[in-house]
């Protein structure tokens, strides 16, 4: 693989300087074109010691307006991010949408070297490499444009570069003993890369492999690559909008001729109703499974549905809730401390119809927990910042250290839920989104996180009883919104989209509790213990 880049290529003097100028130019163009871009552009430093990532990263800072840059550069992590998922660190650093940023020592310097020193076995590099695969997924599928630089140096050239900086008075320094120990296992390294770049380079994520033997060679071909890239991506993106826009067109054709047709069939509805009948359900199961057939589940083409078979009888009478609650809310502070002191976190997410008990049941949690750990995070419409960035962004930013307790009063679901519904994502956008929630909660299952997710469900009648209470209360008033009346009218809808979502986000890891909450007493008993057993479950017995 590396071959190609071990073969000294140069370039003269005066053709490197007739060819700056231009060069920086076009940069600092394209650069101003990106930032009234919808995307951002990422782009990533890796390869041997002494190939020139620092450099490059250097050069393009010099080369553009670093004012619209901004630079990572990692080390070991820190406490604090140990104390979080591996790639919190990564995703609070992504840029936003128009931005572009430069990364050294990134999410595949780990991997690599935990390989390289027999830190991990091959299986287990294959894996990180996969969560670094779907990592970088994520983010092109949001629509941003990686570009990933592996900057390499054959064995003796590396050597020489490290003997040339040695003898400098001004960059021996730039020379530690890490580099020398790395050399020392050049071959390992260079399989561990051969490997990485084979399993990760796909056709939205590609590695460029750049020789790092002259300084001239390297910094035109990584400016020329990073400016062909991006003229290349708003190439895509105008392309892509065209596509879409004749889909959008078919689509609305398509749905005309619907409506036409179902207007032929009424003016001779007393015809063949069951026959029509059983065409209406073939036509919509047909047009459920167009929907779901790029994820490759199948839709669920019955009335019925896991909200539906909930048995909402169950309630408890005041005298029993007190002694309940009082009993719960201590069995939970137990728990909660105990998981405080062994650094374990506990993220709980509510979601449910409008009045259906999240804030209470919320309250009564905070109300057994140390103030002093905890977070209620309401969400609501995204800002610009959080707009202008993938939308699981403004979750992992909320991640909290270890041993506290933080709670999302709604969550990552609005994607398959509210934006659903109301259009604010695209098909395309939330369809995807079902696998990118599954893998952003196995993440925090797998550092250890305690995940109770909580759907609170009311019948439509309760729902209407209580949107009246409401109305009726002062206090209460300023809940009651347009927006919950008009989630109301699509009530059949929300009650399908929950219903996909369970299906394909409720995992061993990471289940869903659904909640009968007609009565809000059993409701908030039930999370209560939900809560605590899972806790119990996660720590050690004493």
């Amino acid at each position: 693989m590396f071959r190609t880049a071990e073969l000294n290529r140069t370039v003269p003097k005066d053709e490197y300087d007739a060819q700056v100028p231009a060069m920086r130019e076009a940069l600092l163009a394209i650069q101003q074109r990106v930032r009234n871009a919808p995307f951002p552009v990422i782009i990533l430093f890796g390869g041997v010691d002494g190939a020139g990532k620092s450099e490059s990263m250097n050069l393009l800072n010099a080369w553009m307006d670093p004012r619209w840059l901004t630079s990572r550069a990692y080390g070991e992590p820190s406490d604090e991010m140990l104390e979080r998922p591996e790639f919190w660190r990564y995703w609070r650093d992504l840029p936003a949408k128009g931005r572009i940023a430069l990364f050294l020592s990134s999410w595949y310097s780990r991997p690599i070297l935990d390989r390289v020193y027999d830190r991990t076995s091959e299986a287990e590099f294959d894996e990180a490499l996969e969560r670094v695969a779907a990592f970088e997924k994520d983010q092109a599928d949001d629509g941003a444009l990686i570009i990933k630089f592996w900057m390499h140096l054959g064995k003796d050239a590396q050597e020489q570069r490290f003997k040339e900086l040695e003898s400098e008075p001004l960059t021996r320094w730039r020379v530690k003993t890490a580099d020398w120990e790395h050399w020392q296992k050049y071959d390992e390294f260079v399989a561990a890369a051969e490997r990485a770049i084979m399993r990760t380079s796909n056709a939205g994520t590609p590695w460029y492999i750049v020789e790092g033997f002259d300084e001239k060679y390297r910094d035109l071909t990584v400016a020329q690559t990073v400016l062909e890239s991006i003229e290349k991506h708003f190439e895509n993106i105008d392309i892509q909008r065209e596509v879409e826009a004749e889909r959008v067109a078919r689509k609305e054709k398509s749905d005309k001729g619907k409506k036409k047709s179902k207007k032929d069939k009424d003016k001779d509805k007393d015809k063949d109703k069951d026959k029509d009948k059983d065409k209406a359900s073939c036509a919509a199961k047909a047009s459920a499974e167009d929907q779901f057939a790029s994820t490759g589940l199948i839709p669920n083409s019955s009335s019925e549905t896991i909200l539906s078979s909930l048995d909402m009888s169950p309630a408890l009478e005041k005298s029993d809730y007190a002694e309940l609650l009082e009993k719960h809310q201590g069995a939970l502070n137990q728990q909660a401390r105990k998981a405080h002191d062994l650094g374990i976190s506990t993220i709980l997410v509510f979601e449910g119809a409008d009045a259906a008990g999240k804030g209470g049941a919320i309250r009564r949690v905070v109300a057994a927990l140390d103030a002093r750990g905890t977070q209620v995070i309401p969400i609501a419409a995204p800002t610009d910042e959080e707009h202008a960035h993938h939308y699981l962004w403004r979750f992992w930013r909320h991640l909290s250290r270890a041993g506290r307790v933080t709670i999302f009063d709604r969550s990552w679901y609005g994607r398959v839920l509210v934006e659903r519904i109301e259009g604010f994502a695209s098909e395309t956008e939330w369809k995807r989104a079902y696998s990118e929630i599954n893998d952003f909660e196995d993440q925090l299952v797998r550092h250890g996180i305690v995940l109770c997710k909580f759907w609170m469900h009311i019948s439509k009648d309760e729902q209407l009883k209580r949107f009246k209470e409401r109305e009726k209360v002062p206090y209460k008033r300023w809940k009651l919104t347009d927006d919950d009346w008009r989630n109301r009218d699509r009530w059949d809808d929300y009650e399908l989209a929950v219903n996909d979502m369970v299906e394909r986000t409720s995992t061993v890891q990471s289940p869903w509790t659904l909640v009968e909450a007609n009565d809000k007493r059993f409701a908030r008993i039930k999370v209560l213990e939900t809560v605590t057993s899972q806790l119990k479950a996660r720590l050690p017995s004493s």
